[in-house]
C-alpha cells in the first residue's frame, strides 16, 4: 500500500489554521468510524449464528467474511475526513 503524502499548504489555504483543521478533520474521522462500527454491527447481527455450538472448532461464516471484506475495502475514515474537509462539506464553530 502506497503512502500518499498530504501537503499542508493546500489544507492551510482552505482554512486558517492548519492545526485546527487537522483537530476538527481528526473528530470528523472518528464520527466516521464510529458510524461504521454502529453500520458493521447492525449488519453482524443480521446473520444468523451457526447451529455448532462446539467452541473448538473454528468455522467461517462465509457471510460474515463478506461484509468484512466489504468495509477493509472502504476507504479509511481519517481520508474520507480530509476530503470532506478540502472539499469545504465540514462545517466547524467554535464554543
Amino acid at each position: 500500500m502506497q503512502i500518499e503524502p498530504i501537503d499542508l499548504r493546500i489544507i492551510d489555504k482552505k482554512t486558517q489554521n492548519v492545526y485546527e483543521a487537522i483537530i476538527v478533520a481528526s473528530k470528523r474521522a472518528r464520527q466516521i468510524n464510529d458510524d461504521n462500527k454502529i453500520e458493521y454491527a447492525n449488519l453482524i447481527s443480521t446473520i444468523p449464528a451457526p447451529a455448532a455450538d462446539d467452541e473448538s472448532e473454528d468455522i467461517e461464516n462465509p457471510a460474515q467474511l463478506k461484509i468484512a471484506l466489504d468495509f477493509e475495502k472502504k476507504e479509511k475514515p481519517h481520508i474520507q475526513a480530509l476530503a470532506e474537509l478540502l472539499a469545504g462539506n465540514i462545517d466547524y464553530r467554535y464554543k
